[in-house]
């Protein structure tokens, strides 16, 4: 079989551009993801994050749970991943995350979803084809309770005006 002629294929530009994000504007990301004891366990794991609550169902129910807690960190990176395809695919350097607060457990089996709305934008004043993106970002669970807000800012690359 011969090898297939990828000059016959066609590129398709991913992600949002600094110019395609607007104050206000809502992002509702893609449809979910539930966890699992299984993600949650290797998230524990291959992250060292050996806190019983995480992995030891008989510790989380002397603590008031039924069941094994999800590990928040993995429910942040979870929706921080959710979001990139609408967000951040576009390009630019990720500058940080902002006001993290976790409101509630999440369990295996729940199915968290998430949506961001821009804060604001502005021009980056040292790179000239970058702009500075910040959006508030909220995951529910499927009964649509919060589990968790964050803001998140990223310098976003501008689309390149065509030249003449």
């Amino acid at each position: 079989m011969p090898d297939p002629d990828f000059s016959t294929f066609p590129l398709k530009k991913k992600g949002n551009r600094y110019q395609d994000f607007e104050d206000g504007q809502v992002f509702e990301h893609h449809w979910g993801r539930t966890l699992t004891e299984a993600d949650n366990a290797l998230f524990a794991t291959t992250t060292l994050r050996f806190t019983p609550l995480y992995f030891n169902a008989e510790y989380a129910r002397a603590h008031g749970h039924d069941t094994v807690v999800v590990d928040p960190l993995l429910v942040l990176c979870t929706v921080v991943g959710m979001s990139v395809e609408d967000l951040s695919e576009g390009g630019g350097p990720f500058l940080g995350v902002n006001d993290v607060k976790f409101h509630r457990p999440v369990y295996p089996g729940d199915t968290i979803t998430g949506r961001s709305t821009v804060v604001n934008r502005r021009e980056s004043g040292s790179r000239p084809g970058f702009g500075i993106v910040t959006w508030k970002t909220e995951a529910t669970n499927q009964k649509g309770e919060t589990v968790l807000t964050y803001q998140r800012t990223n310098l976003v690359a501008k689309r390149r005006e065509p030249t003449p």
